[in-house]
């Protein structure tokens, strides 16, 4: 149903438009549509049918491009495989997918994991076939992808994502981004995540051109930006202060950038001033989301005062967002509750697994296992994940509101705040900081800096310098499981 709505309309509405510029070459509309048929005939003719799998191991790039929508039109459920996770754990998400096939790329890991059909894309590219494939699948309700958490958490599960999931996540993007005809999206973030993928299927809609980078660094960025007049892109905050760091960033003309919307993790507001000085003509959305919802709500660029740097923004028509407490009742404006929503973008569940979708789902709300609230105009707040939260002396601890404290000196280039096991106070704060290059600073003068914005149980008991980045998930979000396990190793976690 989605592709009918997507490349379907484009190919109908703006046929002689550049859709797709791989290696600077133009694609039309019209002819990446004669290129779709061709993969979907190929696919069908290796036996996939509606509700298969199709696992997806690729970096960015046209092709897989192709293979989404090839697979939207035949109703194969796309499985995208996170290209930053280890050989072991893509066997663990086969596994649970069970896929009919596997296309990969030969520079990420290969899983041991066997699937009846796998092609090597790099090495041996799919036919484009001449013979036409079947008949569109037009089913608002089938799945159309399998969506892996990222797993910061815990185990991956997969979000089963419908078409028509996807076709409300257009009309959010489109109510953030505001696309346009002709605009140029370019695919920095990567495209297996869920922040990227709907906007494969939004882009076409509005007859906006795509454009891929392999990977994220600042020159390919910049580069890309000049060369192909880019628009509209999608980053996580990490991504927005290597650039915003970037030495070279004053050589390059930027000035076709409209808007940037980030996402995937909170923004220091120190960073997003020093964003407002290097790219000055570009507006900015903070965007809320999960691989269960799609986006949430969004910061609007003129929204971004500095009384409210800290809220995630309001949620766009067709998302109801509420904050509960722990027994599902709504709170009062102001009031610390787990934020819960319901809409069309809500996911049906998780992939062959009943017992976590219902721990999910309550009275008919998704509930987001984060801690917010909302004040009297209606802007949300993200405190912390409700399993980030720290509990020390009786008192809660938000983590997000630590790290943003944090990220205001100005020798601090990466945080990640948690919680550590203490026998007196159940739990300590403790601060994983790495340094911008080039400076000094010492635990003592980050814990005095942090004195002057919190209270004395929410300051940092334990700073810890790290001399290479924070570990990070494909999305970019930090992984802060990997910094605390090593603390809670043979201990139950002390939080009532």
């Amino acid at each position: 149903m989605i592709y009918v709505h997507s490349l379907g309309r484009a190919s109908r509405y703006y046929s002689a438009r550049t859709a797709l510029a791989p290696g600077g070459a133009r694609v039309t509309f019209s002819e990446l549509e004669d290129r779709v048929k061709g993969t979907a005939a190929a696919l069908t003719g290796h036996g996939f049918k509606a509700g298969d799998r199709l696992a997806v191991l690729l970096p960015n790039c046209p092709e897989y491009i192709e293979l989404v929508y090839a697979c939207s039109w035949l109703g194969v459920i796309m499985v995208p495989l996170n290209t930053r996770l280890s050989a072991v754990e893509i066997d663990r998400v086969l596994a649970d997918a069970a896929p009919r096939g596997l296309i990969r790329h030969s520079s990420l890991p290969a899983p041991t994991a066997r699937t009846s059909w796998q092609k090597i894309l790099d090495q041996d590219p799919l036919e484009i076939r001449n013979d036409l494939p079947p008949e569109v699948v037009y089913d608002p309700e089938a799945i159309l992808a399998l969506i892996y958490t990222s797993g910061t958490t815990g185990q991956p599960k997969g979000v089963m994502v419908t078409h028509s999931n996807v076709l409300a996540d257009i009309h959010h993007f489109n109510y953030w981004m505001r696309y346009r005809e002709g605009a140029v999206y370019l695919h920095a973030a990567p495209l297996f995540h869920i922040a990227d993928f709907p906007a494969m299927f939004a882009a076409p809609a509005f007859g906006a051109a795509q454009l891929t980078i392999p990977k994220f660094n600042p020159q390919n960025f910049c580069e890309t930006v000049e060369r192909e007049g880019v628009s509209h892109t999608v980053l996580v905050p990490t991504m927005i202060n290597l650039l915003a760091q970037y030495a070279d960033l004053g050589k390059y003309n930027l000035d076709s950038l409209r808007v940037v919307a980030y996402g995937g993790s909170p923004m220091a507001p120190e960073l997003i001033r020093r964003t407002r000085q290097v790219l000055p003509h570009v507006k900015l959305v903070q965007v809320y989301g999960l691989s269960e919802t799609g986006f949430l709500t969004g910061l609007q660029d003129q929204e971004h005062t500095d009384d409210r740097l800290f809220s995630c923004g309001r949620p766009c028509p067709g998302n109801d967002l509420g904050v509960a407490d722990k027994s599902g009742k709504q709170v009062e404006v102001g009031k610390p509750g787990e934020l819960v929503v319901r809409g069309a973008n809500v996911m049906r569940g998780y992939w062959s697994n009943p017992s976590e979708t219902a721990l999910a789902f309550r009275d008919g709300w998704f509930r987001t296992g984060d801690i917010g609230y909302q004040d009297s105009e209606g802007f949300f707040y993200i405190l912390d994940r409700s399993k980030d939260m720290i509990v020390t002396g009786g008192e809660n601890v938000y983590s997000g509101e630590v790290e943003a404290v944090l990220y205001t000196h100005p020798a601090v280039r990466e945080a990640a705040v948690f919680g550590i096991p203490d026998p007196k106070w159940g739990e300590l704060v403790m601060a994983c900081i790495v340094l911008k290059p080039g400076v000094a600073l010492t635990a003592d003068e980050l814990v005095a800096h942090c004195r002057k914005s919190l209270a004395t149980y929410k300051t940092p008991r334990r700073v810890e310098f790290l001399e290479t980045e924070l570990p990070k998930n494909g999305s970019g979000k930090i992984l802060k499981r990997v910094l605390r396990d090593q603390f809670w190793v043979a201990l139950k976690r002390a939080v009532s």
